[in-house]
């Protein structure tokens, strides 16, 4: 598949307006976090979404996005991912998938994170659904990590599987049939970015390269199938999934994560990565 790939590196003009639409995936997924709690559907979910990218003049990148309903994607449980909202309501204890994308001027940003939402009172949410959420999100920024100083792409997909093989409750299944992207003027771009070791090496990483960086795991198998709705994946066995996303920029100097507010420096300080400057 590598061998495919156009590649369509960016300038850093073109970098600068992803940021901006960045920016507005950042400040909707803070609106819908505020959100997330049992007793809510996830069309309310949906609702928040769709007024606050009106609130930053922006559009969704989902929304019509192949026929897709809805602003964004709220997927639970055993949901992996393109979780249509609806009346679905949401309870204690369950895992849900919130996945984002913003158009501003033409340019596309796109991230998604997982939450455990707490337990009825007196209930404790399964310690094995928050050490998911958490090995998830951390798979998520070693892929990340991985990128600085990288040759070739590769390096992403063994990070997120050392991270997923060494989980606490794990390993962990690696849904390998969903894989993140490239980004820009549209939202899914060349090249293929998966989230597990491959044979080939990937293409060469250097500035201008946008990608979506998105692990997909699972608490049991990883088989996965398509819903009659044909959006919603589901996991084959029924076990809980989660699915973190952030959507990065290699630059001269280094990384910068356009989807985080503080450009990803808090997450990517602990594996010893620097954020460039992104002026």
């Amino acid at each position: 598949m590598f061998g495919r790939d156009h590649i369509e590196y960016k300038t850093a003009d073109q970098v600068r307006l992803m940021r901006s639409a960045g920016l507005v995936v950042a400040d909707v997924h803070a609106a819908v976090r505020a959100a997330v709690v049992a007793g809510v559907t996830t069309a309310e979910l949906d609702a928040v979404a769709a007024e606050a990218l009106r609130a930053a003049g922006a559009t969704s990148s989902f929304l019509g996005y192949e026929g897709y309903p809805a602003t964004i994607c709220v997927s639970v449980n055993d949901e992996v991912i393109h979780g249509i909202p609806g009346d679905r309501v949401l309870r204690p204890g369950d895992v849900v998938s919130v996945d984002a994308g913003a158009v501003v001027d033409g340019w596309h940003g796109d991230a998604a994170f997982s939450v455990v939402l707490p337990g009825a009172v007196g209930v404790v949410a399964d310690p094995a659904d928050t050490a998911l959420v958490e090995t998830t999100e951390r798979a998520m920024w070693a892929g990340i990590a991985a990128l600085a100083g990288a040759s070739r792409l590769d390096v992403v997909g063994a990070a997120v599987e050392d991270v997923a093989e060494g989980g606490p409750e794990g390993p962990y299944g690696i849904v390998e049939e969903y894989v993140g992207h490239g980004i820009g003027t549209r939202m899914h771009e060349d090249p293929d970015v998966p989230n597990y070791r491959t044979r080939g090496r990937g293409p060469r990483v250097r500035p201008g390269l946008c990608v979506a960086i998105e692990p997909m795991l699972t608490r049991g198998d990883a088989s996965t199938q398509l819903c009659e709705d044909e959006w919603t994946v589901v996991t084959d066995d029924g076990s809980r999934a989660a699915h973190c996303e952030h959507t990065v920029a290699v630059l001269e100097d280094g990384l910068w994560v356009l989807t985080a507010p503080d450009g990803g420096a808090a997450a990517l300080a602990p594996f010893g990565v620097r954020v460039a400057p992104l002026s």
